[in-house]
């Protein structure tokens, strides 16, 4: 399978490189995503059987001042792509968020649910999705959350640092989801992508975490218990910690359909984090 990746440095994309290091992979000198036509142009151009995007723009709060490249990045770029694709038969694999939903409730968002994203990032991701799906072509959209790795900036890395600096924290317990190692989002998505490429996947919007849901405090003693960290964890409210960007409080993606479609299941984020403390060198 001849694979065209758009990103290199980012959290998914590097592990999308150690799994598959036979990818061609875009970097923004490459094909910058704040030029639609530029993306479309790599895809029209590229020697490749599936076309997946790994790049976006994360700055969740910073989205809130700079809207407008956020759906130029997330929103125009990706639909750019997607319709490059189509027109060549070919593919198109996209990775979205659960910030596409408003955190209501308590129950799993399914993949057909109602979307109502609460500020600007999720609002750019959602017009991605529209893009892709007016595009017309095969394609996936792979929805997923709270993603970590050991590389960039991330959840397990602020609390490594800052677990190791302090005695006890803060920490949100009324945002509920499923942390996601990055590389179990790369195992993924070249699941679904050979499956595209073979001609035996149906296209549609699929959600994957990792499991079991826990909130962000859960996370951070889960992240200081495997690193050997005392730091303390005290619970607060969202509200207690503004930001920006409102966050959804119900993160919980229902995967039931990308287990049903391609036989993935949701990993073990507790076990994942095992492997990113192991990689950072960091005693579990």
């Amino acid at each position: 399978m001849r694979l065209l990746v758009f990103g290199r440095s980012g959290q998914l994309a590097r592990e999308l490189a150690r799994l598959a290091p036979g990818a061609t992979f875009l970097d923004r000198a490459a094909a910058d995503l704040s030029d639609p036509a530029a993306c479309a142009a790599a895809v029209t151009r590229a020697d490749a059987d599936v076309i997946l995007n790994a790049a976006a723009y994360t700055a969740v709060d910073k989205a809130e001042e700079e809207e407008e490249l956020a759906t130029a990045i997330n929103g125009a770029a990706p639909a750019a792509m997607a319709r490059a694709a189509a027109a060549r038969g070919l593919p198109f694999l996209q990775v979205s968020t659960d910030y596409v939903f408003d955190g209501a409730g308590e129950a799993p968002w399914r993949p057909d649910a109602p979307t109502a994203p609460l500020g600007a990032y999720g609002r750019s991701k959602l017009a991605g999705e529209a893009g892709v799906r007016a595009a017309g072509g095969a394609h996936a959209i792979l929805r997923t959350s709270w993603v970590f790795s050991a590389h960039g900036a991330n959840f397990v890395k602020t609390m490594l640092r800052l677990g190791a600096e302090r005695d006890g924290l803060n920490i949100v317990a009324d945002q509920v989801g499923g942390p996601t190692a990055a590389a179990d989002i790369a195992a993924a998505l070249l699941v679904m992508a050979r499956a595209f490429a073979a001609g035996a996947a149906a296209s549609g919007t699929y959600h994957f975490s990792g499991a079991p849901d826990v909130s962000w405090a859960g996370f951070a003693r889960e992240i200081f218990a495997r690193a050997g960290l005392t730091c303390a964890v005290t619970e607060i409210a969202s509200s207690a910690y503004p930001t920006p960007a409102r966050r959804p409080l119900n993160s919980r993606l229902d995967c039931t359909t990308l287990k049903t479609a391609f036989g993935i299941d949701r990993p073990d984020w507790r076990q994942s984090l095992t492997r990113v403390l192991k990689e950072l060198e960091i005693a579990a």
